[in-house]
């Protein structure tokens, strides 16, 4: 079975032309493969069935590997099960049925609203960096933003005057995001009482620095959000996107139009923001037991009886 992957990887290379990067990521998902095929006691290609694909899905998603991964370790397996036809190594593909992997995504991680306001309450003080990290975390949950898209945001791009701000996406999309009065409150104090201390001749227009005064970088963005979660005493599993995701869901959750959430997440796809749409079981208990009739009925009993 090494020796098959040992070839496809070498027409990889060779014959299609592909960085050794990619060489190299599609060996990585390969041997795990194998590896799971071993677990099942399979010890050729020809056996694969596409229930055993589905299984080494399964147990990404178990592993915790996102959507996005999961995708990639399927086209893999995709390629090189097309590539084993192709070269008549066997005769069949067991691939063409294997369910999206955006069946197996994960509800993202969210902030609930106390711990959301608890997370926003936790810099405190005067100094520079303290302005700076309250600005921040106001900013990302007032408008939702990726951080990759927090980060690259210059002074000409806020439109404060209409409590608004012009955010690039992916491709170089532009969106113009609502703000909201604390985070125009948050931004203007930093801008006010930090930045002119943090900036530099070389920190251009970027309108986050870091202390050296820099532009901030994803990675001193992600430590801001874990340092503060952190002091906060939030035991959630943590991502770079916590407050974008908690952003979407606390609107959704207040009544939002979903089409208005997506505009303002800048998602291509409606259904990529479908996914926010998750209910609180609890609440739908709550529902239930407030208004179906047959639970109705047995609280009047109750209170009847009370």
């Amino acid at each position: 079975m090494e020796e098959l992957v040992d070839k496809f990887l070498h027409h990889l290379s060779l014959e299609r032309g592909l960085s050794s990067n990619t060489v190299d990521s599609y060996n990585i998902d390969l041997k795990r493969y194998i590896k799971h095929l071993k677990t099942l006691k399979i010890s050729s290609f020809e056996k694969v069935k596409d229930r055993d694909i589905s299984k080494f899905g399964l147990l990404l998603y178990d592993l915790g590997l996102s959507a996005s991964s999961i995708s990639r370790n399927l086209s893999a397996i995709r390629s090189f099960h097309k590539f084993l036809v192709r070269e008549n190594y066997t005769e069949s593909d067991p691939t063409g049925s294997i369910e999206s992997p955006r069946l197996w995504r994960r509800l993202p991680q969210v902030f609930d609203q106390k711990e959301m306001e608890i997370l926003l309450d936790q810099p405190e003080g005067d100094k520079p960096l303290s302005f700076r990290d309250k600005a921040i975390l106001e900013f990302m949950y007032a408008t939702g933003v990726r951080v990759s898209e927090m980060i690259s945001v210059k002074r000409a791009d806020l439109l404060f005057e209409i409590e608004c701000v012009r955010i690039t996406g992916k491709g170089g999309k532009q969106r113009v995001v609502p703000v909201g009065e604390m985070a125009v409150i948050w931004t203007k104090k930093y801008l006010e009482n930090s930045r002119p201390q943090l900036a530099h001749s070389e920190s251009g227009d970027f309108l986050f620095l870091n202390f050296r005064g820099n532009p901030l970088t994803r990675m001193g963005a992600w430590k801001i959000i874990k340092k503060y979660a952190k002091k906060a005493g939030i035991k959630k599993r943590l991502t770079p996107h916590i407050i974008r995701h908690s952003f979407a869901t606390h609107l959704l959750e207040g009544g939002a139009d979903l089409r208005a959430v997506q505009e303002m997440l800048g998602h291509a796809d409606i259904s990529t923001t479908q996914i926010y749409t998750h209910v609180d079981r609890e609440y739908l208990k709550e529902v239930h037991r407030t208004f179906h009739p047959r639970e109705k009925m047995e609280l009047k009993k109750e209170s009847e009886d009370g």
